[in-house]
């Protein structure tokens, strides 16, 4: 009987551990998704005549009515990847998922400490950045059913193919963007992961503790 006690009360501790390192991922991913969106909206709104057609979402960072709040945002975005994918970890336990989280917010902080200027090393960090933010939504997707799986998977696939639409365009074929433009191409790249971090973090929010690990 004490036996089957303990084992009830260890089961109950993990459960709630669990549930709390499930909506600390859900929070630091809402405020990832959300918070990323809002200020480079806010970012653009603060140049004037900035080109959303033509112009890179990293123009954001040079420009100097926008720059500290961008590249400020690109830090913290970084961060919060990193730490809601630690927790996240803690759920699911698999370690190449993690790592392609730690790769994702590397890329994102590099970028907002080197800016646009900076040349190759910021091209360098933004490329890690384009590229495992959305090949962490896929590998989120491998832990996930339903609706939620099919928003991973349309954010990953959708956003590595404008990574390589960006690639041609930007190795002198710049007729592959087509009537979005560089501009748009490259929300393209980031806007649906974006989007979907932010409703992956609601859904975390939502779960209730009893169920146990999500992804």
């Amino acid at each position: 009987m004490a036996e089957t006690t303990v084992q009830t009360s260890t089961e109950t501790t993990v459960r709630e551990t669990t549930g709390r390192d499930v909506r600390r991922a859900g929070a630091l991913f809402v405020a990832l998704g959300g918070g990323f969106l809002t200020t480079v909206m806010l970012a653009a709104a603060m140049v004037p005549g900035y080109d959303f057609h033509g112009g890179a979402i990293s123009d954001l960072g040079v420009f100097p009515e926008s720059q500290l709040l961008f590249n400020a945002t690109l830090v913290v975005a970084g961060l919060l990847n990193v730490a809601g994918g630690y927790y996240l970890y803690r759920t699911h336990g698999r370690r190449w998922i993690l790592a392609l989280f730690v790769l994702a917010g590397f890329g994102a902080v590099g970028t907002g400490l080197f800016p646009l200027d900076a040349g190759d090393l910021h091209s360098l960090f933004a490329l890690f950045a384009f590229l495992f933010f959305n090949l962490e939504a896929l590998a989120v997707s491998t832990r996930l059913s339903g609706a939620m799986r099919v928003l991973a998977t349309l954010a990953g696939v959708v956003g590595l193919v404008f990574v390589g639409v960006m690639v041609v365009g930007d190795a002198g074929n710049p007729a592959v963007f087509g009537p979005i433009g560089h501009g748009g191409a490259e929300r393209m790249i980031v806007y649906p992961v974006m989007v979907f971090l932010l409703a992956f973090g609601g859904y975390l929010l939502a779960t209730d503790e009893s169920e146990g690990p999500t992804a």
